[in-house]
């Protein structure tokens, strides 16, 4: 079973962390029958989708986070979720994929140089997760820069499910931040004891990144939507324009296809044809006439 364990200084008495693979069926009878937890949080910790939230209790403090996948292979838009329990002896973590963040706090209690007390760890994480979540809005950004300017080239089909896809992605990571920002503004109005001052600056700041965050995607999103309206106009344009071509064609050959319906038709007293050189005369008026429904449309102003 996958089971991670780190000592966090308190001022009295050293804390535990422990970090669980939620998918691991282990972890889910050692969260219901061993931990200690309110039924109603261990349901809260295991539950398979859910936004980002927050409850402080008398018991301690629970939440779910979120961040941006940046396992390899993986959709930084299908984003992992961290739940933690914080009471006074005790931090409990759970994650589904790898989550790089809490990784990297485990790599500086490695080093000793980890965070120094709970308050600090959960300001920590949080920084840590929303840190993660700017290269990949910059990478959004020169997305749709791209995009803006290949709208004209010949590769439409292209670029408009392209355009799709950018739009789904800017909505699917918005649907998580905008709550997460309510989570981080909840962190710094709760009476939690062990959350200090500077910590809390520390969340306040996370959360005004946040902010950035989730106006970045709002732009990302309108950016995308104008530049897919832009390309839209402009297939329909040439779409029109082919049509016209075709309804030009079209009006210049209608009284040829006339007459020669009119030839073609089998019955007695069509005039030319014991005339060697009906054929002849014939080719010589559809010329004609093509060139007099050219002049007409011309005359009128179709082209």
């Amino acid at each position: 079973m996958r089971f991670e364990s780190v000592p966090v200084p308190s001022s009295n008495d050293r804390v535990i962390w422990s970090h669980w693979d939620r998918n691991h069926p282990n972890t889910k009878r050692w969260i219901r029958e061993e931990s200690g937890l309110d039924p109603l949080i261990s349901e809260a910790m295991l539950v398979e989708e859910s936004r980002p939230r927050c409850l402080a209790t008398r018991e301690g403090f629970f939440a779910i986070l979120r961040g941006v996948n940046l396992n390899p292979g993986a959709d930084p838009e299908d984003m992992v979720s961290v739940r933690l329990w914080i009471d006074p002896n005790r931090i409990i973590t759970l994650r589904g994929p790898r989550v790089m963040a809490i990784q990297g706090i485990a790599n500086e209690f490695d080093k000793g140089t980890g965070p120094r007390d709970v308050g600090e760890l959960l300001a920590e994480l949080t920084a840590a997760l929303i840190e993660r979540m700017g290269p990949v809005l910059d990478d959004l950004n020169d997305r749709v820069d791209d995009m803006e300017e290949q709208v004209v080239s010949s590769q439409k089909g292209e670029l408009r499910s392209q355009l799709g896809q950018l739009r789904r992605t800017a909505i699917t990571l918005r649907r998580y931040l905008s709550p997460q920002r309510e989570v981080l503004s909840r962190l710094q109005t709760e009476r939690i004891e062990w959350l200090s001052e500077l910590n809390r600056n520390r969340i306040r700041e996370a959360m005004d990144r946040l902010t950035r965050y989730i106006e970045d995607l709002d732009a990302i999103r309108e950016r995308a939507a104008v530049t897919q309206e832009e390309l839209a106009g402009i297939l329909s344009e040439q779409m029109n324009s082919r049509m016209y071509l075709l309804s030009l064609v079209a009006g210049i050959f209608l009284p040829l296809g006339l007459l020669t319906g009119l030839l073609g038709v089998n019955v007695g007293g069509i005039p030319g044809t014991e005339n060697e050189w009906g054929f002849v005369f014939v080719c010589g008026l559809l010329f004609v006439l093509a060139l007099f429904a050219a002049w007409g449309l011309r005359r009128w102003k179709f082209f």
